[in-house]
């Protein structure tokens, strides 16, 4: 099979271009795509468990600790005890990181805007059915195990 004929390929491929976009757009606001969609998971409101966020994001927690670090040295969040449960730390924004999430909002819209004005309804809804079997497939466990498995049996130690 050739790369381009490879689903993960397209995705990986895709999901850089998307990237890259948003990282030019985002720079003249300090912003990367990182960021901008960690601004886009703290609830305005209520904050955010800190605990919550990586995984809405698919994000290993230490990547997620480094760019929460980053943002609250730039006055874009801050932290404070949950009090319903103490031993976890809930993220808010503050009015600086209100503005950037405003940013990253607005270039997403934007963007989802232009791909709904390119892409007809109808395919936007096969490709949301695709994608969604696919992450079934990827985070299936016996799916992974068996794979796994399989590797081994084919690979040479």
């Amino acid at each position: 099979m050739k790369r381009e004929e490879s689903v993960d390929y397209n995705i990986k491929i895709a999901w850089h271009s998307i990237s890259r976009m948003y990282n030019q757009y985002g720079q003249d606001f300090d912003i990367t795509a990182s960021t901008g969609f960690v601004l886009l998971n703290i609830d305005v409101d209520r904050g955010t468990p800190a605990t919550k966020i990586a995984p809405m994001m698919g994000l290993e927690s230490r990547s997620l600790t480094r760019m929460l670090r980053t943002m609250e040295e730039k006055n874009w969040i801050y932290r404070e005890k949950d009090p319903e449960d103490g031993r976890s730390v809930r993220i808010f924004l503050t009015d600086l990181g209100k503005e950037k999430r405003e940013i990253s909002r607005l270039s997403v819209r934007e963007f989802n805007n232009r791909i709904r004005e390119q892409v007809p309804e109808d395919q936007l809804e096969i490709f949301f059915r695709v994608i969604q079997t696919i992450n079934k497939v990827s985070e299936n466990k016996e799916f992974v195990n068996s794979f796994l498995s399989r590797m081994g049996s084919i690979v040479p130690h």
